[in-house]
């Protein structure tokens, strides 16, 4: 079954026909963020926490200093709401009252455990590093033990989910379509720059390919 069942949790209620619920819909917007929000509430406070993430099928993999109270609250089996909002475009209507904001989005549902068996810990390292840059992984110093204790991997089974996008241009109301005023959209998307080395980085030491490929993929060129 590819569609997550829906439920009061994660019904969309305003503006539901822009909504989702099919995990092929969700996934690739889950996918191309490279940082989630998730929201949670300690002794009645709600918080929400920026984090890097990654996905493993149905799971979200978080991860932080082991100190992390977010993580560890999270970790230690508590529900939690994660997001993933990408923005394409500024929409400019004849009214103010229509202007809005092409996005994507996407909210996902689960409680979190804590990853405490080395090797599904390394594993998970692996793939937040090769989510970010494919090919990172293999290029760089081994992660020592000390590292490892220190870092806290939360793994978060998603149980609902839903997803939210407004593409196109303006919808002005029909008593306004002949106003005098500009109206469309500003497009907007990440630009990917050239790779800037440190100041430790020997000036002969060439860009690795796989970075190189990276860049010109996102790039389309």
């Amino acid at each position: 079954m590819t569609a997550f069942e829906i439920t009061e949790r994660n019904r969309l209620l305003r503006l539901a026909k822009r909504g989702a619920y099919d995990r092929d819909e969700i996934y690739p917007i889950v996918d191309a963020g490279l940082i989630c929000h998730v929201a949670y509430e300690i002794d009645g406070q709600p918080y929400a926490m920026p984090t890097l993430h990654s996905r493993v099928g149905d799971t979200i993999l978080l991860h932080g200093h082991g100190t992390n109270r977010s993580l560890l609250h999270v970790g230690a089996g508590n529900p939690c709401c994660i997001t993933v909002t990408h923005t394409d475009g500024i929409v400019l209507a004849r009214s103010i009252f229509n202007h809005s904001i092409n996005y994507r989005s996407a909210m996902l549902y689960g409680n979190g455990r804590l990853i405490e068996e080395r090797e599904e810990k390394i594993d998970a390292l692996y793939r937040f590093t090769e989510k970010l840059l494919p090919g990172r992984w293999d290029d760089v110093r081994p992660m020592t033990e000390q590292e490892l204790k220190a870092t806290t991997i939360i793994a978060v089974e998603i149980e609902q989910a839903s997803s939210k996008v407004r593409e196109g241009m303006p919808k002005d109301d029909e008593e306004d379509q002949s106003f005098p005023c500009w109206a469309g959209i500003i497009p907007m998307h990440v630009a990917i720059e050239d790779p800037v080395a440190d100041g430790l980085t020997a000036p002969e030491m060439p860009v690795p390919e796989y970075l190189r490929a990276w860049v010109a993929d996102r790039r389309g060129d």
